[in-house]
């Protein structure tokens, strides 16, 4: 069987993996984590990588790097790191026969068939229909969307910047919310990501934090200050990680901010699956997915997720699955590089 190689890229750091292919699924061999920024490019990174022993002398067959942005005619470019991207030339610069980029959302759309039982959980019970097109989310740091349209092929995935579309108010409280962001962080318009995402779990914090304990007196006023201090750095601290363990040990504003987040989240997925009528499937990605489990079973994510008016019945029979294997994104890479062979 053959070596296949993937990577998934991002502005702060860098996951390589080495896998054989199989049958099956792909067999992971060996994976080495490196911070992004400490290296000028993508090509002297990967030969580092390969030094390794683990190949034994087999040559790969064919990598998939997955980056955390837009790929456009085999190039792409990294929002928060100074690399450009051309898969021809890093075919060339490693000496491989195949390279792929792919965005790290689409990549997703290629692990799905062949996901073990241990790298999903359910959400909600439904149904999973095979000719219909299937979507994605994923907040994290930022919102990653991407849909997935069946073929005799297999599923083609379509990349999607739906998550820089303009955030979209249900009520009073989040149209306070929006608009106090909106002076908050200096900007024209809150786009869906300011809010749905790990950061927009932060923010959402801070704005009742404001309005409820302007005083800084609340157990989570200095870890708020602190993190908007420390900008988007390394060093910063996770405050929505904090937000979340707080609402699970019962304090009453955290627990609001995360009941308000999980309804925007899930009225997001609602729209989203609509636009696509993804009777395939939902599948929530990202490093909230396993982390706030719990959350998204609630009914504050699935009633907003549901409650779309006359369109109700075009979600009830929707299965929605989380992704809780925190390299899905790596083995996904993996996948598509075997099917470069095919």
């Amino acid at each position: 069987m053959s070596l296949l190689l993937a990577g998934d890229i991002g502005g702060t750091k860098t996951l390589l993996s080495l896998w054989r292919q199989s049958l099956e699924r792909p067999e992971l061999l060996r994976e080495e984590r490196y911070v992004s920024p400490a290296w000028n490019d993508l090509a002297p990174m990967v030969r580092h990588f390969l030094a390794g022993d683990a190949a034994a002398g087999e040559p790969v067959a064919a990598a998939c790097f997955a980056v955390a942005g837009p790929v456009r005619e085999g190039t792409a470019r990294l929002t928060n790191l100074p690399w450009r991207l051309e898969a021809k030339a890093l075919a060339g610069a490693l000496e491989l026969p195949r390279v792929e980029l792919v965005n790290d959302f689409a990549v997703l759309i290629h692990g799905l068939p062949r996901l073990a039982s241990g790298q999903t959980a359910s959400v909600r019970d439904g149904e999973h229909d095979p000719q219909a097109p299937v979507l994605i989310l994923g907040a994290g740091t930022g919102l990653g969307v991407a849909m997935g349209v069946p073929t005799p092929a297999g599923l083609q995935p379509i990349a999607s910047e739906a998550a820089h579309g303009e955030f979209a108010p249900r009520s009073r409280r989040e149209w306070e919310l929006k608009e106090w962001l909106r002076a908050d962080l200096g900007i024209e318009r809150v786009s869906i990501e300011r809010v749905v995402s790990g950061t927009g779990l932060g923010h959402v914090a801070r704005w009742l934090l404001q309005v409820r304990h302007p005083t800084g007196d609340h157990p989570l006023s200095a870890s708020a200050r602190r993190w908007m201090e420390a900008g988007d750095g390394p060093s910063r601290a996770d405050l929505p990680a904090e937000v979340a363990g707080a609402a699970a040990a019962g304090d009453p504003l955290a627990g609001e901010a995360l009941s308000l987040w999980l309804g925007a989240y899930g009225s997001v997925c609602g729209d989203l699956a609509l636009v696509c009528l993804s009777r395939g499937g939902v599948w929530l990605a990202g490093g909230t997915a396993a982390k706030l489990l719990d959350g998204l079973r609630s009914q504050a994510f699935l009633e907003a997720f549901l409650s779309k008016g006359r369109l109700r019945g075009a979600l009830e029979p929707i299965a929605i699955t989380a992704l809780v294997d925190p390299g899905v994104g790596a083995f996904s890479a993996a996948c598509r590089a075997g099917m470069l062979m095919a």
